[in-house]
């Protein structure tokens, strides 16, 4: 179920904005338009829907359009056209009341500089949406307190920002915006002026929360190593255009283009990819029943060792070597029935991670069989499966043949 719908966003900022989108519409890039307007485009036709329930995350490079976005769906940037709707109300047509509203309760934003009140505790700062909010004292402290539990402060409710890590001052940031029990939690950069340890650990507390909490989150980020942790989805952008949507696998086993290709190229992939990511379609195989001789001439066509050896519906029985082949034929044998060897293969389900499969399958020229429950051959994967996938930039193992 969507939770939020993005639809035709645009944003241009200048004297004469709508003239802007006519010329994106018209088909002109983002320098033409500012060598030729002196006006800016901050994203051009953005759509992308977010689930009840997800961690989705935007990711771009500086200039991508990925912070207009957030601030646009929010409003403290207004849109130049399209639509923003939560749960069924359109945002970007509300009078100022009504956004005002849905910020308070159903938006909260985490800043990248923490946008803490120096002057108020820990506790007090995390009071502060209730408290505009006109919420009485004793239950707005009872849910900053129960907020700073969630994130670990217990105890610091009367420091001062100033007597705060930079990890415990987005922690306060972060338990402020929970407060409010939002609908929607919008991060632009949370974590990024934290240092390296510290930024992990606030990624996997996040990770920790969401699993209680269950929040719908827009999480915006540059690194892609964050995105892939942290997002149920990534939108990448460039130049205020969408560029790919998709799972972390999806987009590491199957880049867009170049821009996101060279994006994905350093990230080990073997952690995050699974059988059916990476497998081939089981191009050849030999059916039990048939002639040894029709199963070696296979292996000679394609060079194989070994080939996998099926009966009727694609159900893997094992494989059987050339060499067997060959002195099977040699027997007059009619069929594979007593030379297939069953304890040749390994079976695994298309849901296992390659990282349990990496080194059996670099030691063995037999394929690795991925098969279903019912035992159905869905796909194999062999040596250059697993050498495309530690390979930047390479793609996937689906074009083997």
């Amino acid at each position: 179920m969507s939770k939020l719908v993005v639809r035709n966003l645009y944003k241009v900022f200048g004297f004469n904005p709508k003239l802007g989108v006519r010329l994106i519409k018209e088909g002109k890039g983002k320098d033409e338009i500012l060598k030729e307007t002196g006006m800016t485009v901050g994203m051009s036709d953005v759509n992308f829907e977010v689930h009840e329930g997800e961690t989705f995350v935007i990711m771009g490079l500086s200039g991508s359009g990925k912070s207009t976005v957030i601030r646009c769906l929010n409003r403290l940037i207004k849109p130049t056209a399209g639509q923003v709707i939560l749960d069924g109300q359109e945002l970007t047509s509300m009078k100022k009341r009504q956004l005002i509203g849905v910020r308070r309760t159903a938006m909260s934003m985490v800043f990248q500089n923490f946008a803490l009140l120096p002057n108020r505790t820990v506790l007090a700062n995390t009071e502060y949406g209730l408290e505009v909010q006109k919420i009485s004292p004793a239950k707005r402290k009872a849910k900053a307190l129960e907020a700073l539990a969630l994130v670990g402060l217990e105890g610091y409710e009367d420091s001062y920002p100033d007597q705060l890590s930079g990890g415990m001052k987005q922690r306060v940031g972060l338990a402020r915006a929970l407060a409010n029990d939002p609908e929607v939690l919008l991060m632009d950069e949370a974590f990024s002026a934290l240092d390296p340890l510290i930024r992990s650990d606030m990624q996997d507390e996040l990770i920790d929360l969401q699993h209680k909490m269950k929040k719908t989150i827009i999480f915006i980020t540059h690194d892609l190593d964050e995105a892939i942790k942290l997002g149920d989805r990534i939108m990448l952008m460039k130049d205020g255009k969408v560029i790919q949507i998709g799972k972390p696998e999806e987009i590491l086993a199957n880049p867009a283009d170049e821009y996101v290709e060279r994006f994905v190229q350093s990230v080990d992939r073997s952690g995050l990819l699974t059988a059916a990511d990476i497998m081939s379609k089981p191009w050849t195989t030999a059916n039990i029943n048939k002639n040894p001789l029709v199963a070696l001439s296979e292996c000679k066509k394609y060079g194989l060792e070994n080939i996998l050896v099926t009966k009727e519906g694609r159900i893997l029985c094992g494989a059987v070597s050339a060499s067997a082949l060959q002195q099977a034929v040699h027997e007059g044998k009619p069929t594979l029935h007593g030379i297939t060897k069953e304890d040749e293969v390994e079976r695994i389900a298309p849901d296992t991670n390659i990282k349990q499969i990496i080194e059996s399958t670099l030691q063995s020229s037999v394929p690795v069989a991925v098969v279903d429950d019912t035992g159905k051959l869905m796909g194999v994967i062999i040596k250059s499966s697993i050498l495309r996938t530690m390979i930047p930039g390479r793609g996937n193992g689906h074009d083997d043949t």
